[in-house]
């Protein structure tokens, strides 16, 4: 370098002053307080789930196994998300156990993956409509929302899969004109996709932004090109996968979903099977989990998020140059769509919805924060905040049964040690080697540490894996010693048996069933019986 350029060249701030700079002490701030609302009392509340019990068992079988599943795989989800879970207990000394027990050590990671994501938005955000107030309020209400913290601290695939989509979303808006850049985008969208396979229906807004994005680059071409390249190259090694092993297609060409598959399991059949998934009308289900479910957790953000979207469509209609406004709100629609269409939904289907909405109101914020001097920006965000966390019914604050104000259910109940009692009798009165049927939340827990339970089994395996079905109960209550009943079990056997697969199940509980074993606190019920013969 020559001398001249020394001279003149500007230093790189220290440290200390980069965090003193307003955006990057609001990153900060993000940061920091999404990882307390997340990881304080996570081990606590909510209880473990069925779902998240499948997803820390398969993670267990890449590590002890060496396979997908402890039971046949049948491509019920792509393994990329309990592949890397796998990945994270692996790196763990205790692996499973270094946090108390699997599900908590899972439970971690899902706070990881949250501060991650909530940096990722910060960034998108600021980069789409430039204002870190509107970055800093989309992250507060991404933090902060009881929907959010009650979801994304479960063990969900969704929540691994949503941080693929917001790097990809961050990598794009960039705009470098590498591609690389555009190759590292796609390949982090493909990533998602078989992580979870309902981030597909991102791909019209991310695909849209790919190409405008790369509008007036002299690369145009070939970033367009790379990142349909990169996306498609996850996807292209799990079809290759399930080839390689003979299940890309069913025996005999059979799409029959009212007949097994015969011979082998088949990727393709799982995914024509998932697409036509009926029971309760789809619309009248989703109304339902909006009433009941995500609204009484946070009426705020999706009433507020749906206003916002519509108000960015019409922010980028009188300003076409506004191209992540038309890209946050397409993602949008395109996932509620998805939510919206009339085919079976669980309840966390919302997961990746609440990151999206939370970027259309920091978009709307940010826009009319651009026209206000910087004290009463700094005013009205404060204000927003205080509110939403002091008025009784928001983010922080709620009303008991009794009507008098208390924190939040997230922030002081504690429910899980509930199910910690229930192994500890279980371990403590069961034999190891007694045939049971339990639910997959305690799956790991009774097959990872000692005494080992080799013989406990899922009720939804039970009555669908023949290996289990068929050679270890022989569809005969007779052969069942105990059933550990989690939370609402009853109800989740009940809806699963509609051809009467769980019938033996439930005789062998109703009929021949004693009671050794129960607890009840609130709306929580669980109990273990003993099979008389």
């Amino acid at each position: 370098m020559a001398a001249a350029d020394v001279a003149t060249a500007t230093p790189k701030p220290a440290l200390g002053e980069r965090m003193r700079q307003r955006p990057n002490l609001l990153l900060l701030i993000s940061l920091v307080s999404g990882a307390i609302t997340h990881a304080y009392h996570t081990f606590l509340y909510p209880l473990y789930i069925t779902d998240e019990g499948i997803y820390t068992q398969q993670a267990w079988a890449v590590l002890r196994e060496h396979a997908l599943s402890p039971y046949t795989y049948f491509y019920d989800h792509a393994p990329f998300g309990w592949l890397v879970m796998a990945a994270w207990a692996n790196v763990l000394p205790n692996q499973f156990e270094a946090f108390g027990n699997p599900i908590n050590t899972m439970r971690v990671l899902m706070v990881i993956a949250h501060v991650i994501s909530t940096g990722l938005l910060f960034g998108i955000v600021r980069r789409f409509c430039d204002s870190s107030a509107g970055a800093f309020l989309a992250c507060f209400i991404f933090n902060f929302s009881p929907l959010a913290v009650y979801y994304q601290r479960q063990v969900l695939l969704d929540n691994l899969m949503v941080v693929w989509v917001l790097l990809a979303v961050y990598l794009i808006a960039r705009k470098g004109d590498r591609v690389v850049t555009a190759v590292s985008a796609g390949l982090a969208f493909g990533l998602a996709m078989v992580t979870k396979e309902n981030a597909v229906f991102f791909l019209p807004a991310l695909a849209y932004m790919a190409h405008k994005y790369s509008k007036d680059s002299r690369s145009r071409r070939f970033q367009t090109s790379f990142w349909w390249f990169g996306a498609g190259i996850p996807v292209g090694f799990y079809l290759l996968f399930s080839a390689l092993r003979n299940e890309l297609l069913p025996s005999g060409m059979n799409f029959n979903l009212n007949a097994p598959q015969a011979k082998h399991v088949s990727l393709l059949y799982t995914i024509w099977w998932q697409s036509n998934r009926t029971g309760i009308s789809g619309r009248e289900l989703f109304v339902r989990l909006l009433e009941n479910s995500w609204m009484s957790r946070d009426s705020i953000i999706l009433i507020g998020g749906v206003i916002a979207v519509v108000v960015v469509l019409i922010l980028w209609s009188q300003d076409k140059s506004r191209t992540g406004y038309l890209v946050a709100a397409l993602m949008a629609l395109g996932y509620g769509v998805y939510m919206a269409r009339g085919s079976v939904l669980l309840d966390f289907y919302i997961v990746p919805m609440i990151p999206v909405l939370a970027m259309n109101a920091g978009l709307v914020f940010g826009t009319l924060m651009k026209s206000v001097p910087r004290p009463l920006q700094v005013a009205t965000t404060t204000a927003i905040v205080a509110a939403a966390l002091v008025i009784p019914g928001g983010y922080f604050l709620s009303h008991n049964t009794q009507g008098q104000v208390q924190v939040h259910d997230l922030y002081h109940l504690q429910v899980t040690p509930l199910q910690n009692q229930q192994v500890a009798w279980v371990r403590a009165n069961i034999p190891a080697n007694a045939r049971i049927i339990i639910d997959d939340d305690i799956w790991t827990t009774l097959h990872d540490v000692p005494p080992y339970f080799p013989r406990a089994h899922s009720h939804f395996k039970a009555a669908s894996d023949p290996a289990v079905r068929d050679k270890l109960f022989r569809r005969n209550w007779a052969n069942i010693d105990y059933v550990v009943m989690s939370n609402k079990m009853r109800q989740a056997m009940e809806r699963n048996n509609t051809g009467g697969q769980e019938q033996w199940m439930l005789d062998a509980i109703d009929q021949h069933g004693e009671r050794v074993w129960d607890l009840n606190r609130g709306n929580i019920h669980l109990s273990v019986y003993r099979i008389v013969k």
